[in-house]
């Protein structure tokens, strides 16, 4: 059963919002364009396009028939769908009501619907196979492409990760083999056309856009925004031995329209599962599902994972939201086949495989250290659960947040930590918050050095803690203080002059550094 809710997903939010989505609302079974006054061609289950409806009377009109013959959903354009009288319409005859962006082409939107419809079973099957439905489809769509323009061709995202690419690679240059063989634009190519204001034209909605050839060997390139609805999706680029004809190059602008509609429902498809992931990473994060299903829906190899935990709170609280999408973006699209991540309470949770290579662990941490800082200096904190058992991702999350108040505390140095690497500050950590629920710094002569520090500032306390810390070895210990050696001996002597301590028995040692790590850690 197609359901309109997961057509208006597969379909996107570039070009479908629904308004209204009834409960018990009929399955898909076809699109059909609106004929004023011909009733007999809307059929149940019909997804029914407002081709000719202007004027908010005719859109109820249309709302009353179609939900009478058993539609499943009206598709009208703003401002018309979002008029108050015709919510009431559908809601009153209990039919979906589903709003189309402006720009959208209805041609273009029947052919999309219906190859949405059609494609759903193989889609339920790649899925069961682990693949990515629509993958081909681009493939063989690029070789259609390159048929037309009589050229090798790429298809990118806005990111210049490649896509798809068509046959006759091997009559291009190095940088297209490269751009190949890393599945993106090289850097240092990159750069060049960057400098040549390659982006910033496909940025102002060229149709068509030819590059030279450049002194490095690079032969010319004829390059196709695509776009849909006003949004840039990606682009197509074709390797020419020289200037193209307008013939040639209209001809291949004329399928970006085509290739923009399979890059939209690729996108749809991978946005419903990505929030379908999501919602179960938090549901199993919460302990609300039982781990084993979330194995299974979640397809986790059967090897140690770690729940990864990121927090974008230490800057501007202005960029916190938007470094949190940029990062939930980049790990979904670059790590690993099925990502795994969600937002939870203002930080961001992710699953990944405790191994080197792609999506594992290694590559994670390493590009959480190479983040840049926000436009107001926030830098990402994370902290890794310890690898465990696929089904023990709760105990991994609450592993990775202990780590994490380690580092928030500013109790282990950096800003990438694992908890199984953090053992001595969670030891300590967790000794100091026993130690002070017994509320042990409240014997001895402790409060006597700690009520002359705040009198006099002689940091007596500090430099005791950092005496017992370094035994025998004074140079360090003042040099944690930043102070000279012959200073931590004169404290040393006043300390003792206030509160004689038998500083030669172990006990009385090993007694007052608990104490000390009770008040620094808890």
């Amino acid at each position: 059963m197609v359901s309109v809710r997961s057509v208006v997903d597969r379909v996107g939010p570039t070009l479908l919002h629904a308004l209204l989505v009834p409960e018990d609302c009929p399955a898909v079974g076809d699109v059909v364009i609106a004929e004023p006054g011909a009733e007999s061609s809307i059929a149940a289950g019909d997804l029914v396009l407002g081709v000719a409806t202007i004027e908010s009377a005719d859109a109820a009109a249309l709302i009353r028939m179609s939900a009478g013959q058993g539609a499943a959903a009206v598709l009208l354009k703003p401002p018309l769908a979002a008029k108050q009288s015709v919510r009431r319409a559908a809601k009153s005859a209990g039919i979906a009501l589903i709003q189309v962006h402006a720009a959208t082409s209805w041609a273009q939107l029947v052919w999309l619907l219906r190859t949405v419809l059609d494609a759903l079973a193989d889609e339920s099957e790649a899925l069961e196979e682990g693949g990515d439905p629509g993958s081909g489809d681009l493939f063989r769509l690029a070789d259609a492409v390159a048929a037309v323009v009589d050229a090798s061709v790429t298809i990118e995202d806005t990111n210049s990760r490649v896509l798809a690419y068509s046959a006759r690679q091997d009559l291009t240059d190095p940088a297209r083999v490269a751009t190949i063989m890393g599945r993106r634009i090289p850097d240092d190519v990159l750069a060049r056309f960057r400098s040549r204001g390659v982006f910033r034209e496909l940025s102002r909605g060229r149709q068509t856009i030819f590059v030279p050839a450049q002194r490095d060997g690079t032969l010319p390139r004829l390059i196709v925004p695509i776009r849909m609805g006003g949004e840039l999706l990606g682009s197509m680029w074709a390797v020419v031995p020289g200037p193209v004809s307008e013939e040639r190059a209209a001809a291949f602008a004329d399928a970006a329209p085509v290739v923009a509609l399979h890059l939209l429902r690729r996108r749809a498809h991978t946005d419903a599962q990505r929030r379908a992931s999501a919602e179960l990473l938090r549901a199993v994060l919460e302990g609300q599902v039982p781990p084993r299903r979330v194995v299974a829906e979640l397809d986790l190899a059967d090897e140690p994972h770690r729940v990864v935990v990121v927090d974008v709170s230490g800057g501007d609280s202005r960029d916190a939201e938007g470094l949190l999408l940029a990062l939930l973006e980049r790990i979904s699209q670059g790590f690993g086949r099925r990502p795994v991540a969600a937002d939870l309470g203002g930080l961001l949770y992710v699953v990944v495989p405790d191994r080197p290579g792609e999506g594992g662990w290694p590559e994670l941490r390493e590009a959480l250290l190479a983040q840049p800082a926000s436009r107001r200096g926030g830098l990402p904190r994370a902290a890794a659960g310890a690898p465990g058992d696929p089904t023990a991702l709760a105990a991994s999350r609450a592993q990775a947040d202990e780590a994490l108040g380690l580092l928030r505390a500013g109790l282990v140095e950096g800003r990438v930590v694992a908890y199984d690497e953090a053992w001595t500050a969670l030891v300590l950590h967790r000794a100091a918050a026993g130690a002070a629920t017994a509320q042990v710094s409240e014997l001895g002569p402790l409060g006597v050095l700690q009520a002359h520090d705040e009198a006099s500032n002689a940091g007596y306390v500090d430099t005791l803690y950092e005496w017992l810390r370094h035994p025998g070895d004074p140079r360090a210990a003042a040099e944690r203080l930043r102070i000279h050696p012959n200073t931590l001996r004169y404290r040393m002597k006043r300390l003792l002059e206030l509160v004689p301590l038998n500083l030669d028995d172990p006990d009385v040692r090993l007694a007052l550094l608990t104490q000390l790590i009770a008040l620094r850690w808890s």
